[in-house]
């Protein structure tokens, strides 16, 4: 029985790449569901003219439009296996979605990370302050939760059901942190696969930003230690 995935790609001003990004996404997903975030440029119509449904989520925050996207879905009663999350910046290679959800089709894992290792990565993808952050953030969950995450990468796969049973709330920076941490509450199997990454079109609106750095990486801490205290 084949698998019903969706992707959903929360986008903010990603006219230039977000076509790019849906173009390249395998033709096993049933649906691409791009999530506006109230961008003043053409992504929508960029969006819709690649083939992508698009939505809109007027509150600016990535944790906003990925329960967007989960709103959507619910809301349609739609039939969904695996939900596939994507940015739409063209950093991460959509083809490598089959990658990505391998291991929940053949061995029956609950969530896949993509994980952008150094190997694989572009010079000048990821900013020093991203560098460090994974690397503080991933240390931490192996010291307090003895986790085995090495990225807190957006380029995942998750069963529907599972994600549904995390109940996320993260409005902002924190969405995927929360969602690693969650899974290793829930007891949920898990794997990372390595996946390339190259320089993003256009400029980050988190990492690209002193002020975007600081409150991802306040977001991520708090989320961290909210866990260890539980």
């Amino acid at each position: 029985m084949s698998q019903i995935i969706r992707v959903i790609i929360p986008a903010y001003n990603e006219e230039q790449s977000i076509a790019k990004v849906i173009n390249d996404i395998p033709q096993i997903v049933s649906e691409i569901i791009v999530v506006d975030n109230n961008s003043n440029d053409f992504t929508s119509k960029e969006a819709k003219i690649a083939g992508a449904t698009v939505i809109h989520e007027k509150r600016l925050g990535y944790g906003y439009a990925c329960l967007k996207g989960l709103e959507f879905i619910c809301n349609n009663n739609y039939t969904t296996d695996i939900v596939v999350f994507l940015d739409g910046d063209y950093s991460d290679y959509p083809e490598e979605l089959v990658k990505i959800i391998n291991p929940i089709i053949n061995r029956n894992v609950d969530f896949v990370l993509g994980s952008r290792i150094k190997s694989l990565r572009e010079v000048g993808a990821m900013m020093p302050q991203q560098i460090f952050g994974n690397w503080l953030a991933t240390h931490l969950m192996k010291l307090f939760f003895n986790a085995n995450y090495t990225d807190l990468g957006p380029f995942r796969a998750i069963k529907f059901e599972k994600l549904m049973a995390l109940n996320m709330e993260d409005k902002t920076y924190g969405w995927t942190i929360e969602m690693q941490l969650k899974a290793l509450k829930h007891k949920l199997s898990y794997e990372e696969i390595p996946v390339k990454y190259k320089n993003r079109i256009g400029t980050s609106k988190v990492s690209g930003t002193i002020k975007g750095s600081i409150l991802a990486g306040v977001k991520i801490l708090g989320w961290i230690f909210k866990y260890s205290f539980k």
